[in-house]
């Protein structure tokens, strides 16, 4: 841990952000310019092994090749470090109304689909990788977090199952067989994601991983509306798509999902 005023890589710490499970992010400012605030990942010691070694660089390879206002901007980097853009508000699920969420949500959406664009799966969309702003009007809703990400063209070559190290509840049927990710593969964590920001909780709960995946292989969609006040039974019908089994059922991006949620919640 490093404590206010220390130095490190040109920046001095200005406190504690957050811990991960193999990081921990601080509020930085520039040394030159102590105007120009940063949040500073650093891995911590005994986490710099080959595999998050990589899997940072990749989160910096992949965020610095998006140019989006609601996905997260990197700046620097070094081994095991990494500075990026400084979202103050906490994560999505902290928003207080329903409208913001769901706006919240519409911008991640557009994100999503030109991260698509660029030839992109996120692979890892969930609330604690969506960052709000303080000022949610002014500064909206950020994506976070490309350590799993996938570049398309690197799986065309893919010849075993793939093994991608993301979060279970949010996880579409195909990852979980080890088929390859493709934009609605975001599309179904996002909807996952959708229904824990209207509920409190993922759409599948379970007291072990078998049991989630077991549920998010064979189980339908729950049907909120039935649990939810105001919440329409439309949006059983829009969340039953998003969450297809069959991949190909599913909307055509991520914008169209939203759109439908947003009308319907209306």
């Amino acid at each position: 841990m490093l404590g206010p005023g220390r130095r490190f890589e040109g920046c001095v710490i200005d406190g504690v952000l957050g811990r991960g499970g193999s990081a921990t992010v601080y509020r930085a400012h520039d040394e030159a310019d102590p105007h120009h605030v940063v949040a500073l990942k650093i891995l911590d010691a005994e986490h710099r092994l080959s595999a998050e070694l990589t899997r940072l660089q990749r989160e910096f390879d992949f965020a610095h090749r998006i140019d989006h206002p609601h996905v997260i901007s990197v700046e620097r980097h070094g081994d095991g470090w990494l500075t990026m853009q400084l979202v103050d508000g906490g994560n999505v699920a902290g928003l207080g109304t329903r409208a913001q969420r769901l706006h919240a949500l519409g911008q991640i959406a557009d994100a999503l689909d030109y991260v698509h664009y660029c030839g992109i799966i996120h692979c890892d969309v969930k609330p604690t990788n969506i960052l709000v702003a303080t000022d949610f009007c002014r500064g909206g809703a950020v994506l976070i977090d490309f350590g799993v990400a996938r570049a398309l063209a690197e799986d065309v070559h893919q010849k075993r199952p793939l093994r991608i190290q993301a979060s279970l509840p949010y996880l579409a049927p195909e990852l979980l067989r080890g088929q390859m990710p493709t934009a609605v593969t975001d599309e179904y964590a996002l909807a996952c994601t959708t229904v824990e920001l209207l509920t409190g909780s993922p759409p599948f709960v379970a007291t072990t991983s078998m049991g989630i995946v077991n549920a998010q292989l064979y189980e339908p969609p729950p049907r909120i509306s039935r649990s939810v006040p105001d919440v329409p039974r439309g949006f059983d019908s829009i969340l039953q798509r998003a969450m297809a089994k069959n991949r190909e059922e599913r909307y055509q991006t991520c914008a169209e999902f939203i759109d439908m949620v947003e009308k319907v919640m209306r």
